[in-house]
């Protein structure tokens, strides 16, 4: 653990998906995971975006207009009493409602991550058990051997540099480890979440707290 890196506030990109569905759940925006939303029409990069989605897929899938339509029904007034009761990062709002978690002001540290998944774990954050399980269940996952990972990345750019996020659980049949894993590069550098998930594989236990 790099103590400099891991206490550095950064963009958390999509892994604000798990803190976003949370607030959805508890303020009633979103009914459960087979909550969907129709594709607005507008073609992006991604084709994979280019569709409707329900919960899961868009959490899978990391479909930015799905969360971002999310955002705007919860609203600033919501999102900001959330943020502050997770205490999720430094929980500022400011640079839109839809758009502040991607090139706003939100900013959280690897540290304040793996604390706040752990709190999540652990059933401490003011949300339900049903609704703390469901965003579990619904995170990119793969098990091998007994263990099992699930995971949210991230990708953007953020004062100049490129940031990716891997952050999520290792759970074994004994414990569950909380990880976040962050990279930083120039952003013509090829700084990948993949290259997360390769360094995190490799190593399990020494992004885990």
């Amino acid at each position: 653990m790099n103590p400099g890196v891991a206490d550095r506030g950064f963009l958390p990109a999509s892994t604000f998906r798990i803190a976003n569905t949370l607030v959805a759940l508890e303020t009633g925006v979103v009914s459960g995971e087979d909550f969907a939303l129709p594709w607005d029409g507008k073609h992006r990069d991604i084709e994979e975006w280019n569709r409707d989605h329900d919960l899961t897929s868009a959490m899978r899938n990391s479909v930015v207009w799905f969360f971002q339509e999310i955002a705007r029904r919860v609203g600033e007034e919501r999102m900001k009493r959330e943020l502050a009761l997770f205490r999720y990062g430094n929980a500022d709002i400011g640079g839109g409602i839809d758009h502040f978690w991607l090139g706003g002001a939100l900013r959280i540290s690897a540290r304040e991550q793996v604390h706040f998944l752990r709190r999540l774990h652990a059933g401490v954050l003011p949300v339900t058990a049903d609704h703390a399980a469901l965003v579990r269940r619904i995170l990119a996952s793969e098990t091998a051997d007994s263990v099992t990972m699930r995971w949210k990345t991230g990708l953007t750019n953020d004062d100049k540099s490129a940031v990716a996020w891997m952050v999520g659980y290792v759970e074994r049949a004994d414990k569950t480890f909380v990880f976040a894993c962050v990279m930083t590069a120039r952003p013509r550098a090829s700084a990948s979440s993949p290259r997360c998930a390769s360094a995190f594989r490799a190593k399990s236990s020494a992004a885990s707290t």
